[in-house]
């Protein structure tokens, strides 16, 4: 690990759902952290949920405003590269996530950095393992540009870090549909899915970053790949009611059409390890939060309804 008497400065690109997190973590560990966001608004948003912090504004996307900062940050600074498009297109993508990089890559000094991407690269169907070394053959657009952002971080001497699905408090698509009655079981709901807490791609982050683990590409995922028809029971369970009905298969997910279970092998080799090895883990402390608890009231409501004629 880093000196604790000698910390450098981390600098957050993306203060989003996990960039938050991920700034908590090194504030929480003595370090000066510094959030760039993209807005002033964003940037109020930001000072007032968490007034810890140093937040500036920054326009990936213009080279001239990063060159502005160059000065600012020192040889010794680290960087974790989070940005998002915003639901964007493959347009915005490419400005944000592969643009974006390259041009602070090319203005700023950097001891240590991140490029966070998604394991939506991987396209695979059959249910097989997936690890970093296996084929990433995308048919979405999106993520073949984060491939593009992905090797212009690892020519430079960076990491990558490919998230899979992101939940945590007050966020959890799939946990959403089943309490607003809009989840089904796509095709039988075999299809392989796999998640991440927030914290755990949080704390992944922070360790990727202060840790002695080599540049490359980490997998950074739960240990329990579970298909929908799997995680949609667990929360059956956790709230006593029954499954969803059966469905169509959503070809058109943003995320692609996949099935296959990804291995966190090379990062847990690192040191690092899941708080929450399972979604099933995670869900009693999801179910406590007001959002959701609102939800669950609602569906009972509704369900009480529905059989009152």
């Amino acid at each position: 690990m880093i000196d604790s008497n000698n910390k450098d400065p981390i600098l957050i690109v993306g203060c989003g759902f996990l960039g938050k997190a991920t700034a908590q973590l090194f504030l929480k560990e003595g370090y000066d952290v510094i959030g760039i966001v993209h807005s002033e608004a964003s940037r109020q948003e930001l000072m007032k949920m968490h007034p810890n912090f140093d937040a500036t504004i920054c326009d990936v996307t213009n080279r001239e405003d990063i060159q502005r900062f160059a000065s600012l940050f020192s040889k010794s600074s680290s960087m974790v590269y989070a940005v998002s498009s915003g639901k964007g297109d493959a347009s915005a993508y490419a400005a944000v996530y592969r643009d974006g990089l390259k041009n602070i890559l090319e203005a700023w000094q950097l001891k240590k950095f991140i490029f966070v991407s998604s394991t939506s690269v991987y396209a695979q169907c059959d249910g097989a393992w997936v690890n970093e070394l296996s084929e990433t053959k995308p048919d979405r657009a999106t993520s073949l540009i984060l491939l593009e952002a992905e090797a212009i971080a690892l020519s430079a001497g960076g990491s990558v870090a490919r998230l899979s699905g992101i939940y945590g408090p007050g966020r959890s698509i799939l946990l959403k549909k089943f309490l607003n009655n809009e989840a089904r079981l796509e095709d039988g709901g075999h299809r392989l899915i796999n998640q991440i807490h927030r914290d755990d791609g949080a704390q992944a982050l922070y360790h990727l970053i202060t840790s002695a683990a080599a540049p490359g590409i980490y997998n950074v995922t739960d240990n329990t790949p579970a298909t929908q028809r799997e995680v949609y029971q667990w929360i059956a369970d956790a709230i006593g009611k029954a499954l969803p009905d059966d469905g169509p298969a959503d070809l058109n997910r943003k995320r692609g059409w996949t099935s296959k279970r990804i291995s966190n092998k090379k990062l847990r080799e690192t040191g690092w390890a899941p708080w929450y090895s399972s979604y099933r883990d995670a869900l009693p402390m999801l179910l406590k939060n007001k959002e959701f608890t609102e939800m669950k009231a609602m569906k009972e409501i509704k369900d009480k309804n529905k059989f009152n004629f």
